[in-house]
């Protein structure tokens, strides 16, 4: 990652990187075990179009880890989200949310919707996804809650949940499989252990936003991988259900179609920007 810089926000103070000039600046919100690194590789050419931002969440990357599980709720991360753009002068952005970051960012726009100029939902949910048995997630936070982030990393090396998506395979090969690790072990490694088992319930458990997302006024991209199949059905819903949205299915891609197939990602990405400016 680049140069990162830091700033107070509530109790916490945010990690983030930015890059480039130019107002409404685009301001991108990344997902559960995630940080401002699932960005970095495409930010010079999204900062070639405009000011761009990267935060790092609470309790994820270099920003804040309370280690208590208040604060880690979907509301609290939409508030920390508005913080950080009042805390940067920012009255109206662009704005993309991965996977938990579109949950978040789905709460935001609803709570404060003169500050989106537009909305990308990449590969995220307006409601709960079994992504894997309840039983599975409650392991995993044991594990980190007992023996820390390095134990659940090691646990998730031995038996890497990736393998399962041809997409992502596809991409640790290119990459490199020590690169590829390397950088979701550093990630997992920066989790505030607190943040992996309160946000693991979170995503379990939410409550749904789906009888809301008509109030969605701005254009909104509905981003999501080919083959992301948990995400594709709640991806065709927003779309459907948002009445400015448009979807767009990433060829060759599943759950980070950033990595997986950047040049129709960006391509998708700069088009949507510069018909909503």
């Amino acid at each position: 990652m680049g140069e990162a810089k830091r700033i107070p926000v509530g109790g916490i103070e945010v990690e983030f990187e930015e890059s480039g000039s130019g107002d409404p600046p685009f301001v991108l919100v990344h997902g559960f075990t995630g940080s401002r690194d699932d960005f970095v590789d495409v930010l010079p050419a999204l900062a070639a179009e405009r000011r761009t931002l990267l935060p790092d969440n609470r309790g994820h990357g270099g920003t804040s880890n309370p280690g208590t599980p208040e604060g880690y709720t979907l509301e609290q991360l939409s508030d920390d989200l508005a913080g950080f753009l009042r805390a940067q002068g920012i009255g109206r952005c662009h704005l993309l949310g991965h996977s938990l970051g579109g949950m978040i960012a789905l709460r935001f726009v609803l709570q404060h919707p003169d500050t989106v100029g537009s909305l990308v939902l990449m590969d995220t949910s307006p409601h709960a996804i079994g992504l894997m048995p309840r039983e599975v997630l409650d392991a995993g936070a044991r594990i980190a809650r007992e023996h820390g982030m390095g134990a659940l990393a090691a646990g998730m090396r031995a038996n890497p949940p990736w393998e399962r998506s041809p997409a992502a395979k596809r991409t640790a090969d290119r990459m490199g499989q020590e690169r590829f690790w390397s950088r979701i072990e550093a990630k997992l490694l920066a989790m505030d252990p607190e943040a992996f088992a309160s946000l693991a319930a979170v995503l379990a458990d939410q409550e749904p936003v789906t009888d809301r997302l008509a109030e969605i006024g701005c254009p909104t991209l509905v981003l999501v991988g080919e083959e992301d199949l948990p995400f594709l059905e709640p991806s065709r819903l927003m779309a459907s259900a948002i009445p400015n949205a448009r979807l767009h299915v990433v060829p060759n891609a599943a759950h980070s179609p950033q990595f997986e197939n950047e040049p129709d990602w960006l391509h998708a990405i700069t088009t949507h920007l510069r018909g909503a400016d």
